[in-house]
């Protein structure tokens, strides 16, 4: 038995195939899981709840099957999925949870997480994040109009891009865009654990971090799916 992670899967209306991906993923290998954990980025963009995009219902159907089945479904947000919420995990019958975490997989405690929280370089980053974490500004946010949250996306996901290109032009992209080894070593210290689990840089990787520990980073799924399976014999990084 093994125990399922996948993290940055970006769906999006505008790539089906992946979404499909996700189905058959769902179908044919979660279902024999103890558990899957998805580490955040599950979409391209959440707005709230009451999105009723075709993906979000999909996904939903596909996770309240997986979990009635008997396989736990876990949950931590990701930059991109920040805001979704106890009524969409509810649907889902999915398990919201707070990061960093520490979980036991099969006699090894591991701290698992987005993997943001670890790009410390990139300031500007690190400063909207706090802006967007703030419960008063997602109250704020979550009460304008469905139409008003879409565009906000939207303009957040090119601001995105534009930051990426500056960056890449600058030759710090690899740096920046990276997680920083001091904030690596710090979590592992306060964790009290050996090994991390985390996604969001893209660059999937089982790293010797030194001193006993290993830092595993999930990949995304633009253009293929990227499984990390653990088990009692260990773990196993792949693409599906």
């Amino acid at each position: 038995m093994t125990t399922l992670f996948i993290a940055d899967l970006h769906l999006d209306p505008e790539r089906p195939a992946i979404t499909e991906l996700f189905g058959r993923f769902i179908d044919e290998e979660a279902t024999g899981a103890d558990a899957l954990y998805i580490l955040g980025d599950l979409f391209e963009a959440w707005v709230g709840d009451d999105d009723p995009s075709d993906a979000g219902a999909f996904v939903a159907d596909k996770l309240r099957a997986l979990a009635a089945s008997g396989v736990p479904v876990r949950f931590i947000r990701g930059n991109r999925d920040f805001l979704l919420g106890a009524d969409y995990a509810a649907r889902c019958g999915m398990t919201l949870l707070d990061e960093p975490r520490v979980i036991d997989l099969y006699g090894t405690p591991t701290v698992i997480l987005h993997g943001d929280l670890l790009c410390t370089d990139d300031l500007a980053y690190q400063q909207f994040r706090a802006q967007t974490r703030d419960p008063r500004w997602q109250m704020q946010f979550l009460a304008q109009p469905l139409e008003a949250r879409l565009a906000f996306a939207a303009q957040a996901r090119a601001a995105s891009k534009a930051r990426y290109g500056e960056l890449v032009s600058a030759g710090t992209a690899e740096v920046v865009g990276d997680v920083a080894k001091d904030a690596v070593d710090a979590l592992f210290a306060t964790s009290g654990v050996r090994r991390m689990i985390h996604g969001h840089t893209h660059r999937p990787a089982i790293h010797d971090e030194g001193e006993g520990n290993t830092r595993v980073v999930l990949g995304d799924w633009y253009e293929q799916g990227s499984v990390l399976r653990v088990g009692e014999d260990g773990v196993e990084l792949a693409s599906l």
